[in-house]
């Protein structure tokens, strides 16, 4: 629960939208293929977390990418594991926490009239009411919270795709077509290359499901298993229900409704979709943006405060975990070009040295994964 309210996030609904608006219907489709492929990683990732994690000086299990890269492929690469955690620790205060935090700020003011600072004040206390108990606290908030977002969101959604139901084999039609050839112009829509679906589709996409960065297995560690493989299926299950479930019912509703050729961009556009069934469209979107990032700064706390643990000790966990409180309203405040492309470079960066030690360690997962199935 932990690692899917730090996945299921604003990427669910104005990523989605995001792709739709620039790469046409068919980037979509190459969300699909993304999480098909994630969802491999994803698994390879939280079997490695398992089987390499550790417990620190206060007898809790903590595990990620810096510790399958060091225990795993030995202390010569102890700096690959060094660069991972600097990274992820940085690119949680931007794509975990501030990113979230004007998303958040933004929804409110525009379908409330909250002023910005307000909600990142109120943001601000709700997290450190629950980021100061630790992981315990953050997985029983998110077990409680993530269930009831999800399955909310879903039916807001499946209301919209339900009330043009003839138009979802014609949609899925479009889909799949345009990943496969340029999109024409229409209304407010440009037009778009095949190129362009599939960089939009699998940009948005590992945004949406994080597969391959590395930040997922930090929670997948901390999971009370002895089996590494069995946390692996876990895995995987949480980048189907982000992107082919999530993701797939944004999509949907942004296309059966034609809001992808109109002006509004982003979670505008997803709220222009809602608001051809609902009249109160807007604000269902606004909620569910304020909820999924409301867990993705949860989530997100853990994985950055992880990483400042392997590189500090544990001393450093509440100084970073009051730093983590105080950046949230600046967050929802400010103007996030610059932090925006700091967050995504770093992003990238998590990704070489976890997908290096993928690589590298994949006898390792298929020789765990044949020890289960023979135990089996």
């Amino acid at each position: 629960m932990t690692s899917l309210s730090a996945t299921v996030g604003t990427g669910n609904i104005a990523g989605v939208a995001t792709a739709i608006g620039i790469g046409g219907p068919g980037a979509l489709f190459w969300m699909w293929m993304t999480a098909l492929v994630g969802m491999a990683t994803k698994y390879g990732e939280a079997v490695l977390a398992v089987h390499y994690r550790e417990k620190d000086d206060r007898g809790v299990f903590v595990g990620g990418p810096m510790y399958y890269i060091r225990n795993g492929m030995g202390k010569k690469w102890a700096w690959l594991a060094v660069l991972f955690a600097i990274f992820c620790g940085l690119g949680g205060l931007g794509i975990g926490n501030t990113v979230q935090a004007n998303s958040v700020a933004d929804a409110m003011m525009q379908s409330f009239a909250v002023p910005e600072l307000i909600t990142g004040l109120v943001l601000a206390a709700i997290t450190a009411l629950v980021v100061l108990g630790g992981i315990k606290r953050i997985a029983g908030v998110a077990a409680r919270l993530v269930p009831i977002m999800a399955i909310g969101y879903f039916l807001a959604a499946l209301v919209v795709i339900l009330a043009n139901f003839t138009d979802i084999p014609q949609a899925l039609i479009t889909i799949v077509r345009e990943a496969f050839s340029p999109t024409a112009a229409q209304g407010g829509f440009a037009g778009a290359a095949i190129w362009l679906a599939i960089r939009m589709g699998v940009a948005r996409g590992i945004f949406s499901n994080e597969a391959g960065l590395g930040s997922a297995p930090i929670a997948h560690a901390a999971a009370q298993t002895d089996s590494p493989v069995r946390q692996g299926s876990v895995a995987m299950l949480g980048t189907f229900i982000d992107t082919i479930i999530i993701c797939t019912l944004t999509g949907l509703a942004i296309v059966l409704t034609g809001a992808w050729t109109g002006e509004p961009q982003g979670a505008a556009m997803t709220a222009a979709a809602f608001s051809q069934v609902f009249g109160f469209g807007d604000k269902v979107v606004a909620l569910a943006i304020a909820t999924f990032a409301f867990t993705t700064i949860l989530g997100w706390s853990y994985y950055s405060e992880r990483c400042m643990e392997f590189l500090f000790g544990t001393k450093i966990l509440l100084p970073f975990r009051i730093l983590w409180v105080v950046v949230i309203p600046i967050g929802a405040v400010v103007n996030l070009g610059v932090i925006w492309t700091i967050a995504d470079t770093m992003n990238g960066l998590m990704a070489i040295p976890n997908l290096i030690a993928l690589l590298v360690l994949s006898p390792v997962i298929f020789r765990l994964t044949r020890e289960f199935g023979a135990l089996k």
